[in-house]
């Protein structure tokens, strides 16, 4: 990808010009139309003395045969130097199906969202020239997707096109655009692939699906939901290759991890998680089961109440409810009490029903490990006090609540030393800016110009001891029942989370984003 663009891609609604040689692998296409080798009248070189030669990283196309006798699509880098006056020479036309919303050449877009759209350019070429089939067009979607290493892959009707964004690090980032006569081909796809009903438009769907060879075996979680302008698809992408399931590797300081394990030795109680969604309460709940199978062997018995089943664990048996059918959480619960089992994981405490039965099988000997929606750790007893759970029995059998959040982890490739803005080194106490070493990533091809590769975690565990129990059972505030664990040694989220900015690992305006609503 152009460290600079040059000025020559000046327009984000201009066709895009190939950037690849064609080659012996790469399927021919037609020569490109007369149309294409004439400038656009609106195009101005920005730098002259940079237009000679430009240095680009681009995605180019091979295609194979694959045992079903059908072509996919195969990314292969390529790297070429291209000059302006030549684009029209190159063999793959430019493609009026689709743009990618680029901001103005000074703005250094990042190379996966030029070659991700460039891909999907090509294959829309290639299906409104040679009628390939839509299978094509989601795969590729799909595949890029995972290579920008997104969680999510949202396709959104909008008013004029179909929007293509992907969520990488926790960020919602635009890709592409496709033509808005695609939409129903795409919905009917996903449809298939998740065993929907291909004909019902006008109900939300939801469904998983296993992609095959050409998807590299990822589980697809599809959501359909009906919209004004159409069928706005949500994919969540889980790549089994990416996932290791281990406490030690997730990222957590050393004093919150011999914390937890600690509490994870205990037989009976409740281990509480709470958090927004994708703040990384599943992946430490399951790395926690882990680690208990990896202690223990097959000597324990774990069962599992969820919904969706995320990951497929050994030796755990996994439920997923199904409350259509009025297979519920409460309902699951009651019938694994009767499967003798040790360490039970309950997806979420949703109402309270399912938290009397839960609280009572942490008191009866089961280690429960679940989820509750709560912004602070002290506010999930406060919670399960609304859900009419009584006190003494809170106090008797929550072992700790641990909250959660993700931040953007600072490119170790291209860091650099920073002095962040006024207004965000106001929120740091002064006896700690003295050795503050603020870093932010100036943006290189390892973190796609973002400045960031990767998350890490931000979290706070509150393990309950005899005077927070006490407070418990005076049914004291939320805040009040903070400042008394912040008193016996708890380190806040805020804490944590200024701890990683001052050394470095993340930016203070990474965590003012993430932690905004626990600093109001």
């Amino acid at each position: 990808m152009a460290r600079r663009y040059c000025g020559w891609f000046c327009s984000a609604q201009k066709p895009w010009a190939s950037l690849a040689h064609s080659s012996p692998a790469t399927k021919p296409t037609s020569p490109p139309p007369e149309s294409s080798k004439t400038t656009p009248a609106s195009w101005t070189p920005k730098c002259p003395g940079r237009m000679a030669r430009a240095r680009f990283n681009v995605t180019g196309l091979i295609w194979r045969n694959t045992r079903r006798s059908a072509d996919f699509p195969v990314r292969s880098n390529v790297r070429t130097w291209a000059r302006p006056r030549n684009l029209p020479d190159y063999r793959i036309p430019p493609f009026q199906l689709a743009t990618c919303n680029f901001q103005p050449p000074t703005f250094h877009a990042t190379a996966s969202r030029f070659c991700m759209s460039y891909t999907i350019q090509y294959l829309q070429s290639e299906m409104a020239a040679q009628g390939l089939e839509v299978i094509v067009l989601v795969n590729c979607l799909v595949q890029d997707a995972i290579r920008l290493g997104a969680s999510d892959l949202h396709i959104e009707p909008w008013e004029n096109s179909i929007a293509v964004r992907a969520r990488v690090n926790g960020v919602l980032t635009e890709v592409a655009h496709l033509p808005p006569d695609l939409m129903d081909k795409i919905s009917a796809r996903f449809k298939v692939m998740a065993n929907l009903v291909t004909y019902q438009a006008g109900t939300p769907q939801d469904g998983t699906a296993v992609g095959g060879p050409e998807l590299d075996g990822v589980q697809l979680r599809v959501s359909i939901f009906p919209t004004t302008r159409g069928e706005k698809i949500v994919v969540r992408l889980f790549d089994p290759r990416d996932r290791r399931f281990d406490l030690a590797t997730l990222g957590f300081e050393d004093s919150t991890l011999q914390g937890l394990l600690r509490v994870l030795k205990r037989t009976s109680g409740l281990l509480l998680f709470t958090g927004p969604t994708g703040s990384g309460k599943t992946s430490t709940m399951y790395s926690s089961l882990c680690y208990i199978m990896q202690r223990d062997g097959t000597s324990v018995s774990i069962s599992t109440v969820e919904d969706p089943v995320e990951f497929n664990l050994p030796m755990v048996s996994q439920t997923q409810i199904n409350t259509p059918q009025g297979f519920t959480y409460a309902v699951a619960l009651r019938s694994i009490m009767r499967q003798d089992p040790q360490v039970i994981l309950v997806g979420e405490i949703r109402d309270p029903e399912t938290a009397a039965i839960a609280v009572q099988a942490g008191l009866t000997g089961h280690l429960v490990i679940s989820t509750i929606h709560s912004g602070v750790s002290a506010g999930a007893f406060t919670r399960l006090i609304n859900m009419e759970i009584e006190p003494f029995m809170l106090a008797s059998s929550i072992l700790a609540v641990m909250g959660l959040r993700l931040v953007r982890r600072v490119c170790p490739n291209c860091a650099q030393p920073c002095e962040p803005p006024p207004s965000q080194l106001k929120l740091v106490p002064e006896p700690l800016l003295a050795e503050a070493q603020f870093r932010h990533g100036a943006g290189c091809d390892q973190c796609n110009q973002t400045g960031y590769s990767g998350r890490l975690p931000v979290s706070e565990l509150l393990v309950v001891n005899e005077p927070f129990r006490e407070a418990v059972l005076k049914k004291v505030p939320t805040s009040a029942l903070e400042e008394i664990a912040i008193q016996q040694g708890l380190r806040t989220l805020w804490q944590n989370g200024l701890q990683r900015a001052l050394t470095g690992q993340t930016t203070l305006e990474e965590i003012v984003r993430v932690l905004a609503a626990d600093l109001l």
